[in-house]
């Protein structure tokens, strides 16, 4: 539980609630890492977006490489995300 204000999915509207549905269709549930972003949605967007871009954009590295380093780097300090 985080301690800033969160504001949660069944009262979500407007572009925070575009981007709490498309989280919950991409991962099945809407993470913590994403929810604690439902207080400033324009952030989260764009979190969204260089997510995306990082993950899913023309890289020199695979998808798997790329999934690989996000869980290595996350182990390292400590992340249960």
């Amino acid at each position: 539980m985080s301690w800033i204000e969160e504001t949660p999915p069944e009262k979500a509207t407007g572009l925070l609630k575009r981007e709490l549905d498309a989280a919950q269709r991409r991962a099945g549930r809407v993470w913590n890492i994403v929810q604690v972003m439902s207080a400033n949605p324009e952030v989260l967007t764009a979190s969204m977006a260089q997510y995306r871009a990082i993950m899913y954009g023309p890289s020199p590295l695979s998808r798997f490489q790329r999934e690989l380093l996000a869980t290595v780097v996350a182990a390292e300090v400590g992340c249960f995300y």
